[in-house]
């Protein structure tokens, strides 16, 4: 889990405060957590730019962006093209791998135009 320090008003920390003593929330960090959640529930094109601005930056993989963008692979992909964003082509770990491994098997070929006879293999 990553740590972050910050300023903000008095007010807003006086606000939270008094939540975290009216037990709304359990301390100042888990107020602070349901906020940026929120926010970027609430915001879609934020937590989409965020995740471009990532992968673009070369912080995280496609796989990091879809689920940080809340979309498939597919559509980040597309996503990716339309904000002119080069994609970065293979497999960066085992888990990708294996994400792809698992899309290919899904999969189907229309093997109908093959001709055997002409098979490298045979």
């Amino acid at each position: 889990m990553a740590r972050i320090t910050g300023s903000y008003p008095d007010d807003l920390d006086l606000l939270i405060e008094g939540a975290v003593e009216a037990g709304v929330f359990g301390g100042k960090s888990d107020a602070l957590r349901e906020f940026v959640r929120e926010y970027f529930e609430d915001h879609e094109n934020e937590r989409i730019a965020a995740a471009v601005a990532l992968y673009e930056r070369e912080r995280i993989t496609i796989g990091d962006a879809s689920r940080l963008a809340d979309v498939d692979r597919w559509t980040m992909r597309d996503i990716l093209r339309e904000h002119g964003v080069e994609l970065r082509l293979g497999l960066v770990d085992e888990d990708d791998a294996a994400y792809e491994v698992g899309a290919a098997s899904g999969l189907e070929f229309d093997d109908e135009g093959s001709d055997d006879a002409e098979s490298p293999t045979k």
